[in-house]
C-alpha cells in the first residue's frame, strides 16, 4: 500500500514552491482548494501538495485522518486511496508527476479499477 508523507515546507511561497516542484520534474499549479464530499477514488500519478494557508485532511481507505495545514508538503504516491474531507478551504500547490494534459481520465479512478 502506498505511504502518504507529511513533512514541513516552512514559510515557502506560491513561487518557491513552484520552483522547487518544477526542479524535481513536476508540474506545478497554484489554486484555491474546497473540501468536497466524494468517492474514494486513486489517481495514476505522483502528487505532491503544499498547503499554503488553511487546513486539507483526506480520508485514507482504513479511515485514517490526515490533516496538513498551512507549511506542511504532502507527498502521495500513486495508486493512493484517498477522498477529501468536506467543509475546509484552503490554498495549495499542486505538483503532478505527469503533465495535466497526459492525464488520464477520469482522473480520480474509481477504487474498483485500481490495480492488483
Amino acid at each position: 500500500m502506498p505511504t502518504i508523507s507529511i513533512t514541513s515546507s516552512g514559510n515557502i511561497s506560491e513561487e518557491e514552491a513552484l520552483a522547487e516542484l518544477a526542479g524535481a520534474g513536476f508540474h506545478g499549479i497554484a489554486e484555491d482548494g474546497v473540501g468536497q464530499v466524494e468517492e474514494l477514488h486513486w489517481h495514476d500519478f505522483d502528487a505532491v501538495v503544499y498547503v499554503m494557508s488553511g487546513e486539507a485532511s483526506a480520508e485514507l481507505a482504513d479511515g485514517t485522518i490526515i490533516t496538513a495545514g498551512a507549511g506542511t508538503t504532502v507527498r502521495v504516491p500513486r495508486g493512493t486511496v484517498h477522498k477529501d474531507v468536506p467543509g475546509q478551504t484552503y490554498r495549495r500547490v499542486l505538483g503532478f508527476s505527469i503533465p495535466p494534459s497526459e492525464m488520464t481520465q477520469p482522473i480520480d479512478r474509481p477504487v474498483d479499477l485500481l490495480p492488483a
